[in-house]
């Protein structure tokens, strides 16, 4: 059940940061704009550590593995 509630909570972080390209399309004031822009990634960030946090060490070693896409893997690895 926690797991769950840490993956909903995933899901609304994503539509919040998702939510910030469509705000300036709205009609809005610039100031109200940037408050709601600001809103938006501040709760998208908040949200998006609880879940982390609610799931737990393995998503976030699975993240982590992901993210390190970059890291080349030599051929000549002494450790092998």
């Amino acid at each position: 059940m926690i797991k769950t509630i840490g993956y909903i909570l995933l899901a609304i972080s994503c539509i919040l940061f998702g939510l910030v390209l469509v705000v300036p399309w709205f009609g809005f004031s610039k100031g109200t704009i940037a408050g709601v822009i600001t809103g938006l990634l501040v709760a998208g960030e908040i949200l998006f550590y609880l879940s982390i946090f609610l799931i737990g060490k393995d998503f976030i070693a699975k993240i982590k593995n992901r993210l390190i896409f970059w890291k080349a893997k030599s051929t000549n690895n002494p450790t092998e």
